[in-house]
């Protein structure tokens, strides 16, 4: 097991740990660190340590009232074959939220984990290297 200071961490409230720890892993790629299921896990891949807070956790707890609804922010993971993870995706009946985007720097598509966090999944578009 790997220490937490070798990772960006961001903490994502969910109804079901466990539901989150198969989402992530079976789906996404990430790997259980650790699981005090039903309160708490953490799930990483690479450099991102996803912490994953059920209802009876701390993270949950400290939560204030007003702010409890789900932002638009996101985690961004960078994938190899946009095409291919889209029809896995949709062969596993996961929904989409959004249309493919194309823009200069890439393409990318969203879904969400089963409590409606977004996960942007991104390809950076293909840059030729630079003649010397």
């Amino acid at each position: 097991m790997s220490t937490p200071d070798q990772y960006a961490s961001v903490r994502y409230l969910v109804s079901d740990v466990q539901a989150a720890i198969d989402f992530y892993t079976i789906h996404l790629g990430f790997t259980l660190n650790t699981s005090a299921a039903p309160a708490f896990a953490d799930v990483v891949r690479g450099p991102l340590r996803l912490l994953l807070s059920g209802p009876a956790s701390s993270g949950a707890r400290a939560t204030p009232h007003d702010a409890a609804t789900a932002g638009r922010n996101r985690i961004h993971l960078v994938v190899d074959d946009l095409d291919a993870e889209i029809a896995r995706l949709r062969a596993a009946d996961l929904p989409l939220r959004s249309d493919l985007i194309t823009g200069p720097g890439g393409r990318q598509i969203l879904l969400a984990d089963p409590d409606g966090n977004l996960i942007e999944l991104f390809q950076p578009a293909h840059r030729p290297a630079p003649s010397v």
